[in-house]
């Protein structure tokens, strides 16, 4: 019996999200209003209380395994941390300022202090050899600070200007030779050689002095030295009391992490208060009209489709009975009478060529025979207006209607194909000396030879793109000129044709200078093409024997298109089978007509 509640009340409970919200919508329906709404009351209270039930087992659960987690925390980080002291007085690992070992401290310091030690020895150093260079050179002594800031110097050298004005105001009433001139310069000189005796005293305590101060920088150096080893040696043991530190804080920290999460936990637990992520937004209330059944809407929709589906069944009825396709009664057919088309009638005239060439022939032009001197004209078709039908006179009518046209020996589109597949070409190369009209040739062979059932491909090397662009849906596909220039691979520029299951590579849309430079490339590319496809169709356009000679193969068949036989398209014949291509074939799309394709005539191409 619960079962069948349960599935039951499943069927009539909707329980939804509402849409950009975090709302969530409970919706049953019922025969009785009160039950309707009481049910999602009853199932919205149900749910807060099943998540205040899970808080608290979770509290429980948190508090029970938190509280042994914690003494077993407690008791790690305590030794971890004694680790830490015991290491640290062991290594002698003394903190001094600025929080570093003592024995860096030190050697900083010294260092400082061996720095202005040199200085100084320097100084020294340098002032003395300059006193003494002053001696030497017997320069004066006047340029040496340390000379000059002696009390006895300064004392000898005014005693020394003393003299020298004495003698100078003597040396106006008597000669030079005068014995009391002469007392005054003797202690003169004598005054000099004192200065001098003080200036080499000052010189021998300066070395005395840098001395003192090399003695001061070698014991320097030596400390220096041995706090460079007491510092390395600090520095590896600071590494492993670093990785201990590390240690203890990251015990420390889990510590702390777990006690205010056992805080938490617990004090919920204590005061009995669960918070739950959900509560009740609006509760259901109980409603004043039935959502279902609408009587209105329902009555209306079946009317509507009882009407369409007897609609639908009287049409089928008349279409199966038969009598949709018989005539109405009375209805008659007027005959229809016969008329006879007007035959044309047109008198023969003989059209004479002059000579193509006015030099001797050096080849002749296979399977094409010798250029006829004359038209040739159909003969004239004769038939009673009364014993000819519609029929025959409007295709009599047309015969005579047509043009004759003289010939040189071309081929059709059906004999160009049928050559193609019984030699077992791999490439075949189309001139159009005629411009784009002639281009139609190419794409009707390639075409043909698909249809065969061979892979072909055909490439079109035209500057205007005439004989890919009725093959494709635009002009803008990536061609021949992308894949000279590097701008494409081959299977970006292989498209399928749209009327058969020949492939085409178009003109094209880079730069043709930029793609003509890299020309060198398509014996590299037609040999690649030549090996995934049976028949490799190149058009060419109005090219000559220079211009076709980087496409020329192993397996290639020339073909010469035209569209009339007038000298431009002779003279090309005569040209290439002149430059090495003697068996050249001429042939002609005019008169092969495929389903959608349009038949091409001298303004148009295929």
């Amino acid at each position: 019996v619960e079962e069948r509640v349960l599935k039951k009340m499943r069927e009539k409970l909707n329980v939804y999200s509402v849409e950009k919200t975090r709302i969530i919508a409970i919706e049953f329906s019922s025969e009785d209003a009160k039950l309707a709404a009481a049910i999602p009351n009853a199932i919205a209270e149900a749910y807060i209380a099943s998540q205040g039930n899970a808080k608290i087992k979770s509290n429980s659960a948190a508090t029970a395994f938190l509280g042994p987690e914690i003494a077993d925390l407690q008791q790690k980080v305590k030794d971890a941390e004694a680790k830490v002291a015991a290491y640290r007085a062991q290594s002698d690992l003394l903190m001094g300022g600025n929080n570093s070992v003592l024995a860096t401290q030190q050697l900083s310091e010294l260092s400082s202090e061996l720095s202005r030690v040199r200085a100084n020895r320097a100084s020294a150093e340098a002032t003395a050899e300059s006193v003494r260079n002053a001696l030497r050179g017997g320069g004066s002594l006047d340029a040496v600070p340390e000379v000059l800031s002696s009390e006895l110097i300064q004392r000898l050298r005014e005693r020394q200007v003393e003299l020298k004005t004495n003698i100078a105001d003597l040396s106006t009433t008597l000669l030079d030779n005068h014995p009391r001139i002469r007392a005054l310069k003797s202690q003169l000189a004598d005054l000099d050689r004192q200065i001098r005796n003080e200036a080499e005293k000052v010189m021998k305590g300066l070395m005395t002095q840098a001395q003192t101060a090399q003695a001061r920088e070698n014991q320097l150096v030596a400390d220096v030295n041995t706090l460079k080893a007491a510092s390395a040696r600090a520095g590896e043991e600071q590494v492993e009391l670093d990785a201990l530190q590390r240690d203890a804080a990251a015990r420390r920290q889990q510590l702390e992490s777990y006690q205010a999460n056992y805080l938490a936990a617990a004090s919920r637990k204590d005061r009995n208060y669960q918070p739950v992520d959900a509560r009740v937004v609006s509760l259901a209330q109980v409603p004043s009209e039935p959502y279902f059944p609408k009587i209105l809407p329902i009555v209306g929709a079946a009317f509507v489709g009882s009407l369409l589906l007897m609609a639908i069944l009287t049409l089928l009825k008349e279409l199966f009975s038969g009598r949709a396709m018989r005539p109405a009664a009375g209805a008659r057919f007027e005959r229809i009478e016969q008329v006879a088309m007007p035959v044309v009638q047109q008198e023969p005239t003989a059209v004479r060529q002059e000579p193509l060439r006015e030099e001797p022939k050096a080849a002749e032009i296979p399977m094409a025979g010798e250029i006829e001197e004359a038209w040739d004209y159909g003969a004239e078709a004769e038939a009673e207006p009364d014993t000819v039908s519609a029929a025959e006179a409007a295709a009599e009518y047309e015969a005579a209607a047509e043009p004759p046209r003289a010939t040189l020996g071309e081929v059709d589109i059906d004999k160009a194909a049928e050559k193609l597949i019984s030699t077992g070409a791999a490439r075949a190369i189309f001139v159009s000396p005629e411009g784009d009209e002639a281009a139609a040739s190419a794409v009707l062979v390639a075409r043909e030879v698909s249809d065969a059932g061979l892979r072909v491909l055909l490439l079109d090397l035209t500057a205007s793109g005439a004989a890919s662009r009725p093959m494709l849906e635009s002009g803008l596909f990536p061609g021949i000129t992308n894949l000279l220039a590097s701008e494409a691979q081959f299977s970006d520029v292989i498209h399928p044709d749209l009327y058969s299951d020949c492939h085409v590579i178009p003109v094209g849309t880079a730069d043709p200078i930029r793609a003509m430079r890299a020309a060198d490339r398509l014996p590299i590319i037609m040999q690649s093409l030549t090996t995934a496809y049976d028949l490799v169709v190149v058009e060419c356009g109005p090219a000559d024997a220079q211009g076709i000679s980087r496409l020329v193969g192993e397996g290639t068949e020339v073909f010469l298109s035209m569209l009339e036989p007038d000298d431009e398209v002779t003279q090309a014949a005569v040209s290439l089978i002149e430059s090495g291509y003697p068996d050249l074939t001429l042939v002609t799309p005019v008169g092969h007509v495929t389903p959608g394709t349009p038949v091409p005539g001298r303004r148009s191409a295929a």
